[in-house]
């Protein structure tokens, strides 16, 4: 099982980016896959998900409205849309998947590498 996590990069606040997740050895529908990030000096925290099939997708709080998850079944990718990125989205993204949706890190087995998202002027 592997999840290659890219497209992070150095953003304006306020610019977009679009992070892809691309996922090998597994059946891609058969998991909920999720978004999770970590800033310096702070906890992992969830970012959104697409269950089981993709059929319903779960944003934070702090992103509902300015991130859009999709998910291409055939090419095995999960996308995380981010607009309007702000100071306060910088982190490393991570992608993961799991048997099930939640909204807790250790729910999810299998996890990528990261990619790195900075925000600033």
């Amino acid at each position: 099982v592997q999840l290659q996590a890219s497209g992070g990069g150095l953003v304006q606040p306020g610019g977009s980016l679009k992070l892809s997740c691309a996922a090998s050895g597994f059946t891609f529908d058969d998991y909920a896959i999720a978004w999770f990030r970590q800033a310096p000096g702070k906890e992992r925290e969830f970012v959104g998900a697409t269950n089981r099939g993709g059929s319903s997708t779960y944003y934070a709080e702090s992103v509902k409205g300015r991130f859009t998850i999709s998910r291409d079944s055939v090419k095995n990718t999960l996308f995380l849309q981010m607009n309007s990125l702000k100071p306060e989205d910088a982190a490393v993204y991570y992608c993961a998947a799991g048997i099930k949706y939640s909204l807790v890190d250790y729910e999810y087995a299998y996890w990528g590498q990261g990619t790195q998202v900075t925000v600033s002027s």
